[in-house]
């Protein structure tokens, strides 16, 4: 996995502690949202094309199984943020040596993570699906692609974690250029085995298989073939550093691992107003990625620049990286939501969607932007939490928005206004926890600062 070489002048230093902290945020979210946006907009045709099947039951088989995939995706997510949390701070404090062995044992540890998850998993594929509102039309079709996709998360656990690593040292191109891979697989084998050699679903699951290859090969070329960042993994190693990536890791993995229960239980919820909702929903649900992957694009650039920054002691440039990610923020939302109430019609036309699917499609452009423009200021604020050593705090708010957030308050809309009332009852958990997550990443800067001056003064020689 690794490059037992020292690194040589392609092993960056710290980048992001001086120039425009403005300038670093739009660039490493920019990059990172071509990367991402190119995987959900080929997503999204995987999703449209089995829609064209003409068959609304393996349209809904397909979203089920990406809500239960999203579980073992979400484990990677997290890994890959502990990765760029250590990896970042090391480079902000010189440490590269100390960067590079603590890449090669938590891509190991991701690895060992993905392979358990999906051990787990799929023997109990038909009681998932059911659990989440899968019907006995929909489960068959679902367990297949997940039969088929699921084991591929350990090659994703090494092309994420690779990614990390990029993204961390500040090579924002070939961070981008992991996903872009994946797309590019995507879009060609997509169509060719859906309908050239009429494999539908499994097609689709295929296709995923083999772009989570091109993740893990794009990502070690980056990574280990140009930067040399990531040290040959020696188990010795891996034990010894396993408690301080856990640290992170783990508090990380369960903050992750709230939206995709959000999601699972307001699927179930639409699951009970029928068929044709359920396919409205999974074509909503692999829109939102498509309309609002710069946000996730955004949490993941402000990372490993407060990252560095924090081991540089530069909190000033910590607190301008905030007001700036919040900015762009708000202008992104504002252009995205004007482009969706744009598209409504066209939208509703291009999947086929009518009835009860139709409108839920229409209500998501309507509310979608209000709703996440919250969930992003959320996103800054774990970001925020997972890199400057508060991983709890990001679990309890992400947990609680998915909770107290989300169950009662869609489960008291769609009782008074249908699947509609539903989406519009997130929105609510929305915006309360993505205003508290912002204010107290703010708070969180100024107790690290005022812990680093505390540690500076009882260093100081007295006199």
């Amino acid at each position: 996995m690794g490059d037992p070489r020292p690194p040589g002048t392609d092993a960056a230093p710290a980048r992001f502690v001086t120039g425009s902290t403005l300038r670093h945020v739009v660039v490493m979210a920019a990059t990172g949202s071509v990367g991402l946006m190119a995987i959900f907009v080929v997503d999204l045709l995987s999703l449209l094309y089995i829609a064209r099947l003409g068959d609304p039951v393996l349209t809904a088989a397909v979203g089920f199984a990406t809500i239960v995939q999203i579980f073992a995706v979400s484990i990677n997510i997290g890994m890959m943020i502990a990765v760029g949390a250590l990896v970042s701070r090391a480079l902000g404090a010189g440490e590269i040596e100390q960067a590079r062995r603590l890449a090669a044992s938590a891509l190991v540890l991701a690895v060992v993570a993905a392979g358990l998850v999906t051990g787990l998993m799929l023997p109990f594929l038909a009681p998932l699906l059911r659990l989440i509102g899968a019907g006995p039309e929909t489960v068959p079709a679902a367990r297949t692609f997940l039969w088929i996709a699921l084991p591929s998360s350990l090659a994703m656990a090494l092309g994420m974690g690779f990614s990390g690593v990029l993204r961390a040292i500040g090579d924002a191109r070939r961070g981008m250029n992991v996903t872009l891979a994946g797309a590019a697989v995507t879009a060609v084998l997509d169509p060719l085995l859906i309908f050239g050699l009429n494999l539908g679903v499994e097609g689709a699951a295929i296709t995923v298989v083999v772009a989570r290859l091109a993740f893990a090969w794009v990502g070690y070329s980056g990574a280990v073939g140009v930067h040399r960042m990531v040290a040959r993994p020696r188990l010795a190693e891996v034990l010894s550093d396993a408690g301080p990536i856990l640290r992170v890791a783990l508090p990380t993995v369960l903050t992750n691992l709230a939206p995709p229960v959000a999601s699972a239980f307001l699927a179930h919820v639409m699951a009970g107003f029928g068929t044709a909702t359920v396919a409205g929903n999974a074509v909503v649900d692999r829109l939102v990625p498509v309309a609002f992957g710069g946000l996730f694009a955004l949490s993941g650039a402000v990372g490993p620049i407060l990252g560095q920054n924090w081991g540089a002691g530069r909190f000033d440039r910590m607190r301008a990286t905030l007001r700036d990610a919040a900015l762009v923020t708000g202008l992104y939302v504002a252009a995205v939501w004007l482009a969706l109430l744009l598209a409504r019609a066209p939208l509703t036309a291009l999947f086929g969607l009518d009835g009860a699917a139709a409108d839920l499609l229409a209500f998501f452009c309507l509310a979608g932007g209000a709703i996440w423009f919250f969930n992003g200021l959320l996103f800054l604020g774990n970001a925020s939490f997972n890199n400057l050593g508060f991983p709890l705090t990001a679990s309890a708010l992400n947990w609680g928005r998915a909770t107290l957030g989300t169950m009662p308050t869609a489960w008291l809309g769609a009782h008074l206004a249908g699947p509609e009332g539903a989406l519009a009852g997130t929105g609510i958990g929305s915006a309360l926890f993505g205003v508290v997550g912002l204010a107290l990443a703010f708070r969180t800067v100024g107790v690290l600062e005022r812990r680093d001056g505390a540690n500076g003064e009882a260093q100081a020689p007295r006199a």
